[in-house]
């Protein structure tokens, strides 16, 4: 099957950046699949469609996950130091697993995470995003980027592998380094490697209540160099998409006067804010990558075998002939689909909403300085590249907004609790 010399629409740079959906509106233009560039000298196929997304993501038996299979790659015409390897280069961990060794990782995964307690894991995500306010409160100003959500899952997550105080600073600082799409970034995912296998040897020795140990001692028996790799995509689904999920939500709250009219009447909740965001600003843009087993063809689109078919998460939840976004429906693919969907959903749920409802409860006066803020570069994600808030600085004798009725970031948001429960099974 003939594979284009080229590809008229790029996912990355300033343009895409600063205007994504451009982009997205070109790719709808030539079909529910399309060809893009996704780095420089590296092509890819791309879903934007909604209904062609679902039915791929549905058919493990002509698509693979595994990335070995990608024909660009095995010969060489990928630049070997392309910022899309760090996600896309082969791992032995479930993201690139198919059939049965995908459904023995997915197993350890999923009794994982079951096992996290969700009520402490929303004690947990308040206290650290207390801490991390207080670092800023009296400034009258932040990066809420930089300075709040980019941090706060991270900690959570360094809680949940049960990570050393005295690693933590290191686990974050290589986390922080992968998110850039640059050199560093290799160097950065290497850091923290070595950060999870010393605490993977931890463990082994001095066994506790966290997820490092469950998943030594799963009956799926993973070897260390599994588990590692399975920590790595825990982190990295669990905390960068996290991350995106609440600077895009706190950003509509800012800037949306309808929301800010809805919250402050008790009409529209954080949670609310937050499904929409998963509709119209999907935090992983362009993933689940696929690669065809054979040539075929998807909704009348030819597929060549071997080449890489993203997803569009964010253009198909805006995609014309999608239903209507809203809180009662949930039928978009933030989370993905079929048997690759996200099995953490109602964690990153607590993560995103307690560090969200934590600030607009803490902070007086909430203030956006540029709502045009562009996103961070690259394909995968979708992200403000910063944040940047004024508010009235606390001081020592200043009460929060939560401790006063009607007061607060958004006058009275009305925020509900957050609901507990378990990952609907798999």
């Amino acid at each position: 099957m003939t594979i284009p010399a080229a590809a008229g629409v790029r996912l990355y740079g300033e343009e895409f950046a600063a205007r994504p959906e451009d982009a997205y509106d070109k790719l709808r233009a030539e079909g529910p699949v399309a060809w893009a560039e996704i780095a420089p000298h590296v092509r890819a196929l791309v879903v934007v469609s909604r209904r062609a997304a679902r039915d791929l993501l549905n058919e493990a038996e002509t698509y693979s996950k595994d990335s070995r299979i990608w024909g660009d790659l095995a010969r060489g015409l990928v630049p070997r130091d392309s910022p899309v390897l760090a996600l896309m280069a082969f791992r032995p961990s479930l993201l690139y697993a198919d059939g049965e060794r995908h459904a023995r990782l997915r197993h350890a995964m999923n009794d994982c995470l079951a096992r996290i307690n969700l009520h402490r894991l929303h004690d947990r995500t308040r206290g650290h995003a207390g801490r991390l306010i207080t670092e800023f409160a009296s400034d009258g100003h932040a990066d809420l980027m930089s300075q709040f959500a980019d941090l706060l899952p991270l900690l959570v997550f360094a809680d949940l592998l049960g990570c050393p105080a005295s690693m933590v600073e290191r686990m974050v600082t290589a986390c922080q380094g992968m998110i850039g799409a640059d050199p560093q970034a290799e160097q950065a995912a290497a850091d923290l490697a070595a950060v999870l296998a010393e605490i993977i040897q931890l463990k082994s020795g001095r066994p506790d209540d966290d997820c490092t140990t469950w998943m030594l001692a799963h009956p799926a028996r993973l070897g260390h160099e599994e588990i590692l790799h399975q920590l790595v995509v825990l982190i990295g689904a669990g905390t960068i998409p996290t991350a995106a999920w609440i600077a895009s939500t706190l950003r509509l709250l800012l800037t949306d006067d309808s929301y800010a009219g809805d919250l402050s009447g008790g009409a529209v909740t954080v949670r609310r804010a937050m499904e929409q965001v998963l509709w119209t600003r999907s935090p992983m843009a362009n993933f689940s990558v696929h690669y065809a087993r054979h040539d075929t063809s998807l909704h009348g689109v030819p597929i060549p075998a071997g080449v890489p078919i993203l997803i569009s998460h964010a253009a198909t939840g805006t995609d014309p002939a999608a239903p209507r976004p809203g809180y009662g429906n949930r039928s978009h693919l933030a989370w993905s689909a079929g048997p690759h969907r996200c099995p953490a959903e109602s964690h990153a749920a607590i993560i995103a909403q307690t560090g969200v409802e934590a600030l607009l409860g803490s902070l007086w006066d909430l203030d956006l300085i540029d709502p045009y803020t562009p996103n961070r570069h690259g394909p995968f994600h979708q992200c403000p590249a910063g944040l940047g808030i004024r508010f009235r600085p606390l001081t020592a004798d200043t009460p929060t907004p939560s401790s006063l009725p009607n007061a607060g970031g958004l006058r009275d948001h009305g925020t509900d609790p957050p609901r507990h429960h378990r990952p609907p099974p798999v």
